[in-house]
């Protein structure tokens, strides 16, 4: 039985981003559609098949499968399917076969492009991909939302002027907002208890409502930051309430403001780059989930984000060496401090702890280890006071495997080539992600060089980091969904860092050892890869979509819980997603594992 056109209208209103199409463009879309019927067990498309059109499931039941027949996905009614290799260049990236008698819509490829250059919606529910669009953090491009102090001072109008003022006074606070049965009615501020109360001498029992402010102008949390400012200058107040649908949920005054223009990268890493010790150096990266909020809003890119927060951690390392040789004297012999992990990738986000090590120089005596044993204990100590929290791991320059003279470096990277056991795979893991902080960075340079070439030229060594790098998979569940953590405190949540982001960081740690790349940042790697040959272009820019997209998804979700006041973490309940925004989570997945797939048969690329 065919649709009628009828049928296909109410059937495509409720499947995005056509539910989002004006009614005259989604009828005129309508007879584009061809509908096709394939039985159980029957192929719908094969890998490298030139593809006829978009598919969209009606009724049955599709199962996709990559290059290397791994599922990655069974499809039911409203899924689409077809879109990474349409979009390429016309032919299948993966391989559908029906599970179920199928009736499957199919959009043609240039009635699909043509939809995308006439729809904003289509655009953007089709770009995979994550275009540049960092802006200058400024009010123009902030909302208030990001700006705002969320649960507000408030208090009845009923309250005398001197329970406010005690009120005020208790938690540091300029203005309170006077509530009635949920609804803001008015505001005080000091500047009304000086003029109002004490000037005119009124008594402290007077009411908040004799004095306060009645029905103050405020604005939503999705006004921008320049409505703010304008608001203030041309009405001369310091405090706008933020209300929704009535209700109070924020407040933004001139502080709010001097302090989200002032908060910068440069302006913290001047600041630590000064302090006198570790406990002001706390008072200053404490703003750093701050600036992450910051630097989210205004647009700019995960990499940029995570380099800019990653300075300040660089820096306050150096600062601190600086300060424990000028306690315990300058060091015995030439070494260097390295961090691994995020740090040394340059990727730390909001939730971060400490990964470093130390290479010392040759000619260290066992009598000026303890220097170093003490130099490394200050630094460590004074990054946990900063917080960055010790390493459950204990992979610290403070636990003495990890301060040793570059002899002994050498013959630990030698051992894990030669014997790749789980722990040498895992060590070599971390170590593969060294970067210099500070000190002489010759001791490295050579050791950095020389492991590559004997890491990539031995085949075992290679494929146990192939198998070590699959351990993580992205969340996938086979029913077009996600697969949550099943119990405990994050129950019902995907890991954005574990399942999400490391995945795709060890891939690139493979490329980057099978291409003997220098370089360290995941993206950085994944460029590398491709511009060597290690990665295929085209499977490389499908890989660097997913991680913008998944890295991105993973510090909007970090910033929108320091806004809420929460501290930020990994784990993301796919239910707070919008379905746009689970879609494109879910094929960014998608695409990671599929490159697993292929690294994992051998190829480490996919065409």
């Amino acid at each position: 039985m065919t649709l009628t056109q009828d049928e296909l209208k109410r059937f495509l209103d409720g499947v995005h981003p056509y539910d989002a199409l004006p009614v005259t463009q989604l009828e005129a879309i309508l007879p584009d559609f061809r509908q096709e019927r394939v039985s159980s067990g029957d192929s719908v498309y094969e890998l490298g098949e030139d593809l006829q059109g978009l598919y969209i499931i009606h009724q049955g039941e599709v199962e996709v499968r990559d290059a290397h027949g791994v599922q990655v996905s069974l499809l039911g009614p409203r899924n689409s399917f077809g879109e990474r290799g349409l979009l390429r260049d016309g032919t299948a990236v993966t391989q559908a076969r029906a599970v179920a008698d199928c009736l499957l819509l199919v959009l043609p490829r240039e009635a699909l492009l043509q939809l995308i250059h006439d729809s904003e919606a289509a655009r953007r529910f089709f770009d995979r991909s994550r275009a540049p669009r960092t802006r200058r953090n400024d009010l123009a491009a902030t909302r208030v939302e990001t700006l705002m102090m969320r649960q507000p001072v408030i208090c009845p109008p009923t309250t005398t002027v001197q329970e406010v003022a005690r009120q005020m006074r208790v938690v540091h606070a300029s203005s309170v907002c006077v509530t009635e049965a949920g609804r803001l009615i008015g505001i005080v501020t000091t500047r009304d208890l000086t003029e109002k109360v004490l000037a005119e001498g009124m008594s402290p029992d007077t009411r908040v409502a004799q004095v306060m402010t009645p029905d103050p102008v405020t604005l939503s949390p999705s006004s921008i930051g320049s409505d703010v400012l304008h608001m203030m200058l041309e009405r001369r107040i310091g405090h706008v309430p933020v209300t929704e649908a009535g209700r109070l949920v924020g407040m933004v005054t001139q502080t709010d403001m001097t302090r989200f223009q002032a908060v910068s990268s440069a302006e913290l890493v001047a600041a630590v780059a000064s302090a006198e010790d570790a406990a002001r150096m706390a008072e200053i990266t404490a703003r750093i989930p701050r600036l992450l909020v910051q630097l989210v809003a205004a647009g700019n890119r995960h990499e940029v984000v995570t380099r800019l927060i990653t300075d300040i951690a660089d820096t306050a390392t150096r600062r601190l060496l600086t300060l424990a040789e000028e306690e315990i004297g300058p060091a015995p012999v030439p070494y260097l401090w390295l961090a691994c992990g995020s740090q040394g990738r340059q990727e730390q986000t909001g939730v971060s702890d400490q990964d470093n090590c130390l290479i010392l120089d040759d000619s260290v005596t066992e009598k000026q280890m303890g220097y170093f044993q003490e130099l490394a204990t200050f630094v460590c100590d004074g990054l946990n006071t900063c917080g960055y929290v010790y390493c459950p791991g204990d992979m610290m320059a403070t636990n003495p495997r990890w301060c040793q003279p570059l002899k002994v470096w050498k013959s630990y990277f030698e051992g894990w080539i030669a014997r790749p056991d789980p722990e040498a795979q895992m060590l070599a893991s971390v170590m593969f992600d060294l970067r210099p902080i500070g000190g002489t960075t010759a001791l490295f340079e050579g050791l950095q060089t020389q492991t590559l070439k004997a890491a990539s030229s031995n085949s075992i060594f290679v494929a146990h980091m192939v198998s070590n790098s699959l351990k993580h998979t992205p969340p996938l569940g086979l029913l077009r969904g996600f697969a949550t953590i099943r119990s405990g405190e994050h129950k019902n949540h995907v890991d954005l860092k574990h399942n999400g982001v490391v995945p795709i960081v060890d891939l690139g740690r493979i490329y980057a050892l099978q291409g003997q790349l220098a370089e360290v940042n995941t993206r950085a790697r994944l460029e590398a890869g491709i511009a060597s040959g290690v990665l295929s272009a085209s499977g490389g820019k499908d890989l660097l979509d997913a991680y913008d997209l998944i890295a991105e998804r993973r510090l909007a979700h970090q910033a929108e819980q320091v806004r809420r006041g929460d501290a930020p973490n990994n784990f993301l309940s796919p239910s707070s997603l919008s379905d746009f925004e689970r879609s494109h989570l879910r094929d960014a997945f998608v695409v990671v594992k599929s490159m697993q797939s292929a690294i994992g048969h051998g190829r480490g690329m996919l065409g």
